[in-house]
C-alpha cells in the first residue's frame, strides 16, 4: 500500500504540460525532437514556463509553428532558428552571448563584484571610525572591582 501511495505521488509532483492532444505529431520521433526543442522555448507571456508548460494562445502558436517546421523536414537548428527568427531572442532560455546580450551576462557578475567591494569599503570605514573606549576612573574601576569580588 505505501508503495502504491508513492508512486501516486510521484505522478503528482510531474509538472503538467499543456500540450493538447491535437497539437501532438503522429511520428514519436518527430514529437520527441518537438518536445526536446520546446524545452529551451519560453512562453513570451508566462516568462518562467517553457512552450510546452504553458495555457497560453502565444505558447500554442508556438507549438504549433515548431511541429509544422519539423514536419516541413528542417533540422533541430533550423526550427529552433526559424521559431526565433518569427518570435524573437526573448523566447530562448539561453540566448546566444552576443551583441547586446553580453550585457546580460556580465550584468549579474559585475554587480556582485560592486556589491561585495561596497560592503568591503563600509566595513572597513565603520572600523577606523569607532572611538577607542575611553579608561576608567579610579572610582568605576573600585566600583568594578568590588563588584568582581562579591
Amino acid at each position: 500500500m505505501r508503495i502504491l501511495l508513492f508512486c501516486l505521488s510521484l505522478l503528482i509532483a510531474l509538472p503538467a504540460l499543456a500540450v493538447q492532444p491535437d497539437e501532438m505529431l503522429s511520428d514519436p520521433a518527430l514529437e520527441a525532437r518537438a518536445r526536446e526543442i520546446s524545452k529551451v522555448l519560453r512562453c513570451p507571456v508566462c516568462q518562467g514556463e517553457t512552450i510546452d508548460e504553458s495555457n497560453a494562445p502565444i505558447s500554442r502558436d508556438l507549438r504549433l509553428y515548431l511541429r509544422d517546421r519539423l514536419v516541413a523536414g528542417d533540422s533541430d537548428a533550423q526550427a529552433l532558428q526559424a521559431v526565433t527568427d518569427r518570435f524573437g531572442e526573448y523566447v530562448l532560455f539561453q540566448p546566444p552571448a552576443r551583441g547586446a546580450n553580453w550585457l546580460l551576462y556580465l550584468s549579474g557578475p559585475v554587480m556582485a563584484l560592486l556589491g561585495l567591494l561596497i560592503a568591503w569599503r563600509f566595513i572597513r570605514a565603520r572600523g577606523r571610525n569607532d572611538p577607542e573606549p575611553a579608561a576608567l576612573s579610579a572610582e568605576e574601576q573600585a566600583r568594578l572591582d568590588r563588584i568582581m569580588r562579591d
